[in-house]
């Protein structure tokens, strides 16, 4: 089976992804901004990167200052180690799931930028494990995407929404494609590079199970069988 590197702050945030993919039959390896010495060490072995949910990406990526009324909460070595993991990633063509602050970091990456604050799109910066219901909205899969041919069907989906930041149009880079919005306000919610085999960012939280269309579930699925076909057979765990 592949090994999957998941990113995170630490081991209780990075949980819920890493149950979601070692369910599916993969293997996982927890990558903070203090385990691991170098990106080589990090990702040796590894057949896939997941990227998390969690804080906010700072707005000097983006070549942004902190908007003081966003309630901004960021975690900078966080961004830079998840910033050179990416790198890596797409320079050697491994798949990439990215989630939420995950699709987030992959915009900016490919030179795009973010809504420092959205409100009535989640609870924002506060505890997540505090809160007993998501905010819920509708999210459209634009077909003939890649997201559409993973979960089966380009259609209108009811998910979850547990964030106070994203983008639209106007800050989407050229570089991606957006394969999902929000039908009302514009919002993206999927996107996706067409210059790589595959990498997929979705804003909603398909580790949370409970809370997406059970299609939405075959993100880790496709996720861990491009993992598979990436990694030499000797490396499998």
């Amino acid at each position: 089976m592949p090994l999957i590197a998941v990113t995170a702050s630490h081991a209780k945030e990075a949980a819920p992804y890493a149950a979601s993919v070692e369910r599916r039959g993969a293997g996982t390896r927890l990558v903070t901004p203090h385990t691991y010495g170098s990106i080589a060490e990090a990702m040796e072995g590894a057949g896939g990167l997941l990227l998390c949910g969690g804080a906010d990406v700072h707005p000097k990526f983006y070549g942004q200052e902190i908007d003081p009324a966003a309630n901004v909460e960021t975690d900078d070595a966080r961004d830079e180690i998840e910033l050179a993991l990416l790198r890596d990633a797409l320079e050697r063509d491994m798949p990439v799931l990215a989630i939420c602050r995950g699709m987030q970091l992959l915009n900016v990456a490919f030179g795009g930028s973010l809504i420092q604050d959205l409100p009535g799109h989640g609870p924002g910066n506060i505890d997540k494990d505090e809160v007993d219901q998501p905010t819920m909205h509708q999210a459209y899969v634009s077909p003939g995407s890649k997201l559409a041919a993973i979960i089966g069907l380009g259609a209108v989906y009811r998910v979850n929404s547990w964030h106070h930041q994203g983008l639209r149009e106007a800050n989407r880079s050229p570089r991606l494609l957006a394969s999902a919005y929000h039908p009302e306000d514009g919002l993206i919610e999927g996107l996706e590079s067409p210059a790589h085999s595959w990498v997929v960012g979705v804003q909603c939280h398909p580790e949370r199970e409970g809370e997406v269309p059970s299609n939405f579930l075959r993100l880790f699925e496709g996720f861990i069988d491009w993992a598979q076909r990436f990694t030499p057979a000797e490396a499998r765990v």
